[in-house]
């Protein structure tokens, strides 16, 4: 049976693209034929407001599912991106799911605490959905809290964005000790995806003396694709748009679809099913030999 695979994204540290990062791979891999589900479980709703979701667009939020109120289905709001692909001459527009949040999650560590498997919570809503997605991208609170522990408990892997400044680098290493008692105590097939390296600046010294400080402390768990600092990043949440709908044609397109092809493996292997071309990104990437060609073109 298919079965998503589910990623956290998280860092204690505020400011280093974490909510950026999960909304433009979930964009990057919709591109890329995934059926892609991103859950926002911050409870100041930066993923939800990133993507300009109103709150008359949605009755539920990730809180009623964690509170078992609704099921997981009853959260969904579907995203159009600027993203058209064709199949056989037809054309249709990409969408991704989310699963939005509102300031009704601040008090869920609170009164989620006292109830029975605490920590399990989420995985169970997710265990219910995860035949209908390829990925399911969580986007942490910026804490160590029993959301975040949830988040874990429910993921294969957690990814962890960190800007290139050297304060980022302790945050890291606490960050990573809490993971692994995770592994030991509560979710033992939980992975380290890998460290992505945001808001890097190769004119600048220090930002090239901390990917290196990266390189030696963590090793092969750095991923390859840095995202370069790009104002374009900075710009697209206040269209409401991710990056490959506001930009096709920017640095942070790029580096995003980069990275998107590293998650899925095939970032090594010198194949580059999507091109950039004058008037967007032309993806002819076929699933299957039994597949039709898939183009997808932004502009």
């Amino acid at each position: 049976m298919h079965r998503a695979e589910i990623a956290a994204f998280l860092n204690q540290k505020g400011g280093v693209g974490k909510t950026t990062s999960v909304v433009n791979i979930g964009a990057g891999l919709t591109i890329l034929g995934k059926k892609v589900l991103i859950v926002d479980l911050d409870a100041q709703g930066h993923l939800t407001t990133f993507l300009g979701i109103e709150a008359d667009e949605y009755t539920n939020t990730v809180y009623d599912v964690l509170r078992g109120r609704v099921e997981p289905q009853d959260a969904f709001v579907k995203k159009p991106l600027g993203a058209r692909f064709t199949i056989n001459g037809e054309e249709s527009q990409l969408s991704m799911t989310v699963m939005p949040s509102n300031l009704d999650l601040a008090g869920a560590d609170m009164t989620l605490a006292n109830g029975p498997e605490r920590e399990s919570l989420l995985k169970k809503a997710m265990n219910k959905i995860r035949g209908d997605f390829d990925y399911i991208l969580i986007d942490c609170p910026p804490s160590l809290s029993l959301l975040s522990t949830n988040a874990l408990v429910a993921s294969k892997k957690v990814y962890i964005p960190v800007q290139t400044e050297y304060l980022a680098l302790e945050s890291v290493e606490n960050l990573m000790k809490t993971i692994e008692v995770i592994m030991d105590r509560l979710n033992p097939s939980l992975q380290i995806g890998g460290l992505i390296a945001t808001r890097f600046d190769g004119r600048k010294i220090i930002n090239r003396h901390v990917v290196e400080s990266m390189k030696e402390r963590f090793g092969s768990l750095l991923l390859n694709t840095m995202i370069r600092e790009n104002i374009v990043l900075a710009e697209s949440p206040s269209h409401g748009q991710d990056i490959f709908t506001y930009r096709p044609r920017s640095n942070g397109t790029e580096d995003y679809m980069s990275l998107c092809l590293e998650i899925m493996g095939a970032g090594s292997s010198g194949e580059r099913p999507i091109t950039v071309e004058r008037g967007g990104i032309i993806n002819r990437r076929s699933t299957d030999s039994a597949s039709p060609m898939l183009e997808t073109t932004m502009s």
